[in-house]
């Protein structure tokens, strides 16, 4: 469920008309919505309530600070995959013993950063990983805790790009090297071994790879347990997917529903890390019809929002539903179009071969569940401000993010002197 919603044929964010946040915003702007990002979030929350469990939003996802503030004021931690996303996740106000640090390539500046700051614990990737860790941790004069992420070679049946749960993936230790590597974190000086991680994908739409991935580790949680490797924390990662179009994914009461008899009596705590399910249908992205233009072969709507906004269609082949702000009165004959943007590319399309009411040029269309892996995945390709971020709440419109300027493309270059 979203806040979107139309009332007498206009688009609106909870109590506000999005043709009012155009007004005062203009267009491309993303545009969430606050009662959303707390239903999803409580809904999440609420399912596991009968278990010791921690929801670190994935904050790749979305990380805007506003949202990240609105995160840890509900009692969320995040999971981070950089240095800069932890720079963000405490400058958000998210408790560091509820941060956990994924990914396959941490550097040194970043593990000495996670450690003085004390986050909960590292996903660690590899033995070099785990080596490196440890030698920071001696470095500054403590010990890391970690998790090792397995990868339980389940097929998550996702989209390859967001599939990372394979054995061809880069992501990850495989299942049946797992032991020597936790005996190999064991006898580490400066590592602690707390958890188990795994991270099967992105998108998904079914329960029983979640239920199939976890049973693989509670095996190997016993392993551990019989040579004397107590686990404290068990992480099944995030992935639960939305509806884009007709995806009919599970609610997250039924994920708990499949996984938490399995875990109940372990004493242990449950790591979720969520992302697309809380915001991807929080947020939308609002663009303008520049103009119509019809081809040889195809129909053309030329918007002002490009790929560099919202890469998704074009990395992914994404669908994203396109709505326009003010539906007219009586009946629009339909057209199938391509919805494509300004850049240079002949990928820089919103919408491809897509039935769409005819549309206007200067009239504003919505591209929905844009909240997840929208803006920050954006760029400045062709020299392209990137937009604002509005958050809306109670019927008030806080702009989260402003517009970038032009000074904005240049900040920090320098012209040097034999040039001038």
């Amino acid at each position: 469920m979203h806040d979107f919603v139309y009332r007498e044929g206009e688009l609106y964010c909870e109590q506000v008309p999005v043709s009012r946040i155009v007004k005062e915003v203009g267009t491309p702007c993303y545009v969430y919505s606050y009662s959303t990002l707390v239903r999803h979030f409580r809904a999440y929350d609420s399912a596991f309530k009968n278990i010791p469990h921690i929801i670190a939003f994935a904050m790749k996802s979305n990380s805007n600070l506003a949202i990240l503030s609105l995160m840890a004021k509900e009692g969320s931690g995040v999971d981070i995959v950089s240095g800069g996303e932890l720079y963000r996740a405490l400058k958000a106000g998210v408790s560091p013993s509820k941060i956990v640090f994924a990914g396959v390539g941490k550097n040194p500046d970043e593990i000495r950063d996670a450690l003085k700051a004390d986050i909960l614990m590292f996903n660690v990737e590899s033995s070099a990983e785990l080596r490196a860790i440890n030698d920071v941790a001696a470095s500054v004069g403590c010990r890391a805790r970690v998790a090792l992420r397995i990868n339980p070679d389940i097929d998550p049946k996702t989209h390859p790009y967001i599939s990372t749960g394979l054995k061809k993936s880069k992501f990850g230790i495989a299942a049946d090297r797992a032991l020597e590597e936790f005996k190999l974190a064991s006898s580490l000086k400066h590592i602690e071994v707390v958890g188990v991680h795994k991270h099967i994908g992105s998108q998904l739409t079914e329960v029983t790879p979640f239920v199939e991935a976890l049973k693989k580790v509670l095996k190997l949680v016993e392993l551990l347990k019989q040579d004397g490797i107590n686990i404290q924390y068990i992480n099944i990662g995030g992935g639960l997917g939305i509806t884009y179009s007709d995806e009919t994914p599970p609610l997250p009461q039924e994920l708990a529903d499949a996984i938490s008899p399995l875990i109940r009596d372990l004493k242990v705590t449950l790591i979720m890390e969520p992302g697309r399910v809380i915001v991807g249908n929080a947020g939308i992205l609002v663009t303008k019809a520049l103009y119509l233009k019809e081809g040889e072969a195809k129909s053309f709507v030329i918007v002002d929002a490009a790929m560099n906004d919202l890469i998704r269609p074009s990395l992914y082949g994404a669908y994203h539903e396109i709505r326009p702000v003010l539906e007219a009165a009586g009946h629009r004959p339909k057209h199938q179009v391509d919805v494509v943007g300004p850049v240079c590319e002949s990928g820089d399309f919103l919408a491809k071969d897509r039935s769409l009411a005819e549309v206007k040029p200067g009239e504003a269309l919505a591209v929905m569940s844009a909240g997840a892996y929208g803006f920050v995945m954006s760029s400045n390709y062709n020299s392209r401000p990137r937009v604002p971020e509005v958050l809306v709440k109670d019927g008030e419109i806080h702009v989260i993010r402003a517009r970038e300027t032009f000074d904005d493309l240049v900040k920090g270059e320098t012209i040097p002197g034999f040039l001038k």
